[in-house]
């Protein structure tokens, strides 16, 4: 039974946007003990977009999907951190909400874009099902806007779902892999019972690093994530697997596939909960990124996963360009 629902009878006015504002703290940052973690943000995308889809639907939504995500600077200890999120497109009962991660010294008193993504959330009643969200209408051109392109994007983002489950990943595989597993903690519960999906992206972060700096020897970094599908839920006491290989090397990145899967310990079937296609650099010492190994393609599977990267490559390219907020002082 899902936990008792918060929000139930709460009625918040529709409010379409939130803006979360915090000091990144010293528990942040990775391991390099200066810029903080991609999978702290991402555990900030999804509170923010959370706060905003509960407070638009007046109720409990799950998190369906994330996309988009670009890491476009790094966000240091100390930082001043604001998180915006704002409903950009409505279903029946989804909500399209995009993210900004903007990064200030406070000592410059200047915000600079450091993240932006899409997250889609459903509303669901207490008994997990889906419930209609009421209909969310531009009030600007430039809303109007990023609507039309986050619209444009639902079909490519339901072929590239597609695309992503139907790859085979098999023992046949030599490049470089990844595998944690443990069991969910009472800790890592959202409302629902289940693992919170900031929760999720974080194990997708940690896991997929591990495997990029076990290839290039070095440090590594997210700039990129997209195709986070989440399938299932976690529950809490789950045994969850998670695995991560490298399926392609550029001159400077590594992308790495993860896949989520959880299980009662005490047995039962494996059940797919999320997948993601990430990409990790290493910096050099001016900060930029670095050169990396190259994959060795030794059989049929390396290849046909390194043509699959490509693919996805080619499919983001191709899909319509969204506009965010620039540098602003405040």
């Amino acid at each position: 039974m899902p936990a008792a629902n918060p929000l139930q009878g709460y009625h918040v006015g529709m409010e379409d946007s939130i803006t979360l504002r915090f000091l990144a703290a010293p528990g942040d940052v990775a391991a390099d003990g200066t810029t903080v973690q991609a999978g702290r943000v991402l555990e900030w995308i999804d509170k923010a977009g959370y706060a905003c889809a509960v407070g638009y639907s007046g109720g409990y939504c799950v998190t369906a999907y994330v996309g988009n995500v670009h890491f476009t600077r790094p966000i240091r200890n100390g930082d001043l951190i604001e998180v915006k999120a704002r409903i950009a497109h409505t279903g029946r009962s989804s909500m399209q909400v995009v993210i900004t991660v903007d990064a200030a010294d406070v000592r410059s008193r200047q915000f600079k874009p450091a993240m932006d993504c899409i997250l889609v959330f459903v509303a669901v009643d207490e008994d997990g099902r889906p419930r209609s969200v009421p209909a969310w209408t531009p009030t600007d051109e430039a809303s109007e806007r990023l609507a039309r392109g986050i619209a444009g994007r639902v079909e490519a983002r339901r072929e590239i779902r597609d695309i992503m489950r139907a790859q085979e990943y098999t023992d046949a595989g030599t490049t470089p892999a990844e595998r944690f597993r443990f069991l969910a903690a009472p800790g890592d519960v959202n409302w629902g019972g289940n693992a919170h999906g900031g929760i999720v992206m974080r194990w997708i972060d940690e896991v997929a690093r591990a495997c990029a700096m076990g290839w290039c020897g070095a440090d590594a970094v997210a700039v990129y994530s997209g195709g986070i599908h989440f399938l299932s839920p976690i529950h809490i006491g789950d045994l969850v697997d998670l695995s991560a290989r490298m399926i392609h090397t550029g001159p400077h990145s590594m992308h790495i596939a993860v896949h989520v899967r959880a299980r009662d310990p005490r047995g039962g079937e494996w059940r797919d909960t999320a997948q993601c296609m990430t990409v990790f650099v290493t910096r050099n010492q001016d900060g930029h990124a670095a050169e990396v190994p190259q994959l060795a393609l030794r059989t049929d599977e390396d290849r046909r996963l390194d043509a699959h990267a490509l693919d996805l490559v080619r499919r983001r390219a191709a899909l319509p360009a969204l506009e965010f907020d620039v540098e602003r002082t405040y």
